[in-house]
């Protein structure tokens, strides 16, 4: 059962349909795809000249909130429904015609309940979010979301690093654009990546071989050289602790078996009937097999949970060697955290000339982070830019901008990688220095020298 838009019903006739297709919501709540109708409205209508006369006082409905229900619980369709609003509304025939397909627009929203159902795309998905839930992807409008996946030329073949608290957002439109080809890596902060948004895409299983996840806690160890994995118990010893578990559990078994030994021994000895003896050791014979499933049930999580260790373990050895390589083809960051320290050590690992793309909801933390490459090197084409975007309502003789657009879409700074000699850094930035400063001021430093 899925509620969307204080509308309830079953997806089980939209299996084996297309995507695009539209299907109208009947009564129980399932889907029937919708047949084209000629719509009768194309007759020559009534219309006024323009709305100057016409008054909103909510007395311009004849019909009531209780009619619509009772031709609702009567099974009439929508389109009826809208029908008999415009034959009841007295006020219909005075709108000009713009007003009267706009009125007749909203009422068929209202009270036409049909869907259609499209295929999960990085534009549908950004915009949903951006819509309903602009804080679980940092405010990152869907245009500067296409301006990243731009500078940042994602492609197929390509080995990415993004780091992102999105909800996964920006991780499904990389992927999504690479097609299945190439490896991305996800980094992450805290116990572990977070996908929301990456499920909605509905990608196939092929595309979730090439991603690979790190902690942004071990990137520090491993560019220093001190990077270890997990420390995890081996093999051997979780097969000892699994039998201290065992052994506990059977000396359990056994005192409670001398238990039970001593409660027979005592009960023949005060003459209870055979029928209450071999009621009692029923219950024993019970309690043993319980613990005995209990055993089982522990020894078995004991073996799932160190499995998925060493699968985890694995998974990790294999990203760090990926990173040590140092040859990533481009590097995405949109996160709640500050750009700067996470760039400067990402862009450690993405090889020359390469691009970088950076998200940031403020200017200010993006300007420290441009200060800050400038002063290190090892980039050029540094660029800090905002995107601007307005709607605009295109209809017959009606295109305008409409009323309502948003104040900003973030701020993006992005950039290209080239080698950066840390020897000579020093040097040529002093040289830099010097022939930027006015031929009179030189002199002057130079006789200060001497």
């Amino acid at each position: 059962k899925i509620i969307f838009e204080k509308q309830w019903f079953y997806l089980d006739n939209a299996i084996g349909h297309t995507y695009g297709t539209t299907f109208e919501v009947t009564s129980g709540g399932n889907l029937q795809p919708k047949q084209e109708v000629e719509e009768s409205t194309t007759e020559t209508k009534e219309a006024g000249t323009d709305n100057r006369n016409i008054v909103d006082d909510g007395k311009s409905q004849k019909l009531t909130h209780d009619d619509i229900k009772a031709l609702k619980d009567k099974g009439i369709k929508g389109q009826e429904i809208v029908q008999q609003l415009i034959e009841n509304s007295t006020t219909f025939r005075d709108k000009t015609e713009f007003a009267q397909d706009k009125y007749i627009k909203k009422k068929k929203k209202k009270y036409e309940a049909v869907i259609t159902i499209v295929k999960p795309s990085t534009r549908i998905l950004s915009t949903m979010y951006y819509a309903r839930e602009p804080g679980k992807i940092n405010h990152l409008r869907y245009d500067t979301l296409a301006q990243m996946l731009t500078l940042g030329n994602i492609r197929a073949g390509n080995k990415m690093i993004v780091m992102e608290t999105c909800a996964g957002l920006v991780l499904g439109a990389v992927m999504e654009r690479m097609g299945g080809y190439g490896s991305i890596i996800q980094m992450y902060p805290g116990g572990g990546p977070v996908r929301a948004a990456t499920s909605c895409f509905g990608f196939p299983k092929p595309f979730f071989d090439n991603l690979h996840e790190f902690p942004l806690s071990k990137v520090d160890s491993l560019l220093s050289g001190t990077f270890s994995t997990e420390t995890l118990p081996s093999e051997p010893e979780d097969n000892v602790l699994v039998e201290e578990e065992t052994n506990g559990l059977t000396d359990e078994k056994q005192i409670s078996l001398q238990e039970t030994e001593e409660e027979s021994t005592t009960e023949t000895a005060m003459e209870i009937n055979q029928t209450e003896e071999h009621d009692t050791m029923d219950i024993n014979t019970e309690d043993v097999e319980f613990k005995e499933n209990k055993e089982k049930e522990n020894k078995d999580n004991v073996r799932e949970k160190q499995r998925k260790q060493w699968e985890r373990r694995k998974k990790l050895i294999e990203t760090a060697a990926l990173l040590t390589e140092k040859n990533a083809d481009g590097l995405i960051v949109a996160s709640k955290f500050h750009p700067t320290p996470l760039l400067l050590s990402l862009l450690e690992f993405v090889a020359p000339s390469r691009p970088f793309v950076v998200y940031c909801q403020y200017k200010e933390p993006l300007l420290e982070c441009y200060t800050k490459l400038r002063e290190r090197g090892g980039v050029i084409n540094l660029k800090l830019s905002e995107t601007w975007l307005r709607n605009y309502q295109v209809l017959p003789d009606r295109s305008h901008p409409k009323l309502t657009m948003s104040g900003g879409g973030g701020y993006l700074l992005s950039g290209i990688t080239v080698v950066l000699d840390k020897g000579k850094s020093d040097s040529s930035h002093l040289e830099a220095l010097k022939m930027e400063e006015p031929s009179s001021k030189r002199c002057k430093v130079q006789d200060l020298h001497c």
